[in-house]
Parts: structure tokens; sequence; C-alpha cells
């Protein structure tokens, strides 16, 4: 008997991974299939969690009819880890072909995965990659060199989905219905799963054109929230909350009590207006959170990391679209100092250009960077 055994925290499980097991299936005649929903992933901590038995039930909807959902890895508790749940398979079904179904992405860093030799000794490794795919060829290589046998490509078309982007959704009461099957939505809403109130009703003091930047904003905070060891909830909710002043004015009911600071110009005030609300009307106290709304436009001199992941995910966020985006955003995924040199030399250009106001703390902000991108220059 052929198995295919796939496995992940499908937090939450999502139309893709729907996709990719069908298509393993197909592609290596498998004859059953056993979905592993994890209990705790050692290597996602930190994110917007739906509790194991809630993941449970929704790989049960989501995998009716297409293969078996075990228990095994939550029942178990604490960490899982692949070699323990692969050495436990193997056990199970001693004399089977078994493979052991990942993406992509996860193919590219296996050989960091704990004792990956004891998992090749238990299962083959099939790869699930979107067609077109070229990182897929790097890793197989790699795959190769380290280990000398290949895996097993399984290509397909998928789509553009991630439970990343799902929980974003989910958090601030966006539509989720196109990206997970149906009974997997209408569950998530009834439990009022990864749902955070506050920024769902943030999102009602907006215009519909600016909660969908909001929301992007929030796609890439959250993507890119790991690199800075920052906790998604954080990140979420500052990029959630970092326009929520952007369509009050002054004289709102929402800023009684706001008192404007001097020679602001007034494409920057709803950052500081945003932090008064975000403070007084969503009762946020974490002051890096306020403090990255409070400088998400200018910019600042000794910004913290949330500050820096806000300000460049507003300003590179996917719905942008200007001369030189895509440059700054590659710099971004390489060197977030550089990119705010770069972006903020471009800004400010752009403003003096247009013979617009710059902000001081941009101009300090410019100059923050550019010295310490010049310190590890001569350190080299």
């Amino acid at each position: 008997m052929k198995i295919i055994l796939f496995g992940g925290a499908f937090n939450p499980v999502h139309n893709e991974h729907v996709a990719m097991l069908r298509a393993a299936k197909e592609r290596l005649g498998a004859d059953r299939a056993i979905i592993m929903p994890t209990a705790v992933s050692p290597h996602k901590s930190g994110f917007i969690t739906a509790p194991p038995s809630a993941r449970l039930e929704m790989c049960r909807m989501a995998f009716d009819g297409i293969g078996e959902v075990s228990d095994f890895e939550i029942s178990k508790g604490g960490a899982s880890y692949s070699y323990v749940t692969c050495e436990y398979i193997r056990h199970m079904y001693p004399d089977d072909e078994i493979y052991f179904l990942m993406g992509a992405d996860m193919f590219g860093c296996f050989s960091q995965w704990v004792y990956p030799e004891r998992i090749l000794k238990c299962v083959k490794l099939a790869v699930c990659a979107r067609e077109g795919c070229t990182d897929v060829n790097k890793s197989q290589r790699d795959f190769m060199d380290a280990f000398g046998e290949r895996a097993t490509i399984v290509g397909y078309k998928g789509a553009a989905v991630s439970s990343t982007r799902i929980r974003v959704c989910a958090a601030l009461g966006a539509d989720i219905s196109p990206y997970v099957p149906a009974g997997v939505a209408a569950f998530i809403r009834e439990q009022g799963l990864y749902a955070i109130p506050s920024l769902a009703r943030a999102q009602k003091l907006m215009t519909e054109k600016r909660a969908a930047h909001v929301l992007r904003v929030a796609f890439m905070a959250a993507e890119n929230c790991r690199r800075f060891k920052i906790p998604e909830k954080t990140a979420v909710t500052a990029a959630a909350l970092h326009d929520c002043a952007k369509n009050l004015k002054l004289s709102d009911k929402l800023l009684k009590g706001f008192v404007p600071p001097e020679g602001v110009p007034d494409s920057v005030m709803h950052q500081f207006s945003g932090a008064y609300v975000a403070e007084h009307e969503f009762g946020i106290t974490d002051e890096d959170i306020l403090n990255a709304i409070r400088y998400h436009t200018s910019g600042r001199a000794g910004m913290s990391d949330l500050e820096k992941l806000i300000c460049f995910s507003d300003m590179l966020e996917e719905g942008r679209d200007y001369p030189g985006v895509d440059r700054l955003r590659e710099l971004f995924k390489k060197d977030v100092d550089l990119c705010a040199e770069n972006a903020l030399k471009e800004e400010i250009e752009y403003l003096e250009a247009e013979k617009k106001t710059v902000y001081p703390l941009t101009r300090q902000a410019y100059e923050y960077f550019r010295g310490i991108n010049q310190s590890r220059h001569k350190a080299q």
C-alpha cells in the first residue's frame, strides 16, 4: 500500500492544503492519506493560534473524503517533531511505501529540521510546488548533496493562499470564505477563532479603500514579523490600527482631549491622532505599539524593530505602485536598515520636488539610518 503522510499546523487549514493533497494523491497513485495536525509547532511560536482541538476539527471538515485525520500529535501534546511522527507511522505500517508531503518552503529548510536522517529512514519526501517554481529546483540539488537522494516533486497550479493571511483577515473581520472550505469558514466565524474584535471595530472607522490598504499592511507585517522576533498579534495589532484616525476630523468625538502637536503637516497628523485613538478608544497600553502608530508616516531616529516593521510595511505593501517600489521591497527582504535609508531618501526627494513640507522627524530618521549604514560599511 502507498501512504501519504501530510503534517502541519493547519492554522487554519485552507483550500491550498486540500489542493496539495489531492494533487499528491493523483501524482503518486496513493491508496491512503493520513493528515497529522501538530500539537505545538516548534518553529511557529508567537503566532495567533487556534486551540489544537479546533484545528483538528477543521482538518476533519476540510479533508473529509480525501484522507483520515490523526490526533496522534495532538493527543501526545507538547512540541511536535516530525521524526517522532514518522517513526510512529513507520512502526504502524512497516511494509508500506510512505511519502511525507510538504510544501516547497518546508523542503527548502529540511536539512535544518531535527534529525532529518531519521525522517528519511522512515519515509520518502514528496514536495508540492506551484508550477513554474524555480526555488524547488535549487532545493532539490541541495537535498541531493546533503542526503544522496531525490524528493518526488508534485507540480500543481496553486493559488496565492496562506494561513498567515487568513489569520489576519479573521483578526480584522475581513472575509475569509474565498480561502477556506465553506464548513471551515463557518466554524471559524462561529467559534470566533483568530478574531480580535477591537481591530474589526477599527476597520469601521475607515473608508473601504483605506481599510483595504490597512489589511495589506497587516499582511506584510504578519509575513515579516518573525524576522524581527515580534509576536504576530503585536505586529497585526499595530498594523491594523496604524491608520485608525486617517479618516477622522480633529473635531471627531474620538479625538476629544487630543492636543495636536505644533508644526505637523496635515499628511502626518494622523499618526499622532491615531496613537491617541488607539490608546483611548481601543485600550492599547503597549508603548511600542503606540510608537509604531505614532511614527509610521514620518519615521524617527532610533526606531524600534516594530516601528520599522510598520513604517515600511505601510510604505511598501503590495498595493503601492510607484517608481522604485519593487527595488525597495527587495532591499527590505535583505537589509531593513539599508531599505530605510533608501526609502526615506526617496521620500524626501519626492516631497522637495513637489514643494511639500518635509517633517523634521523624517530628515532625522534618514540621517540616522544613513549613519548606521555608513558605520557598518566602514567596519567591513
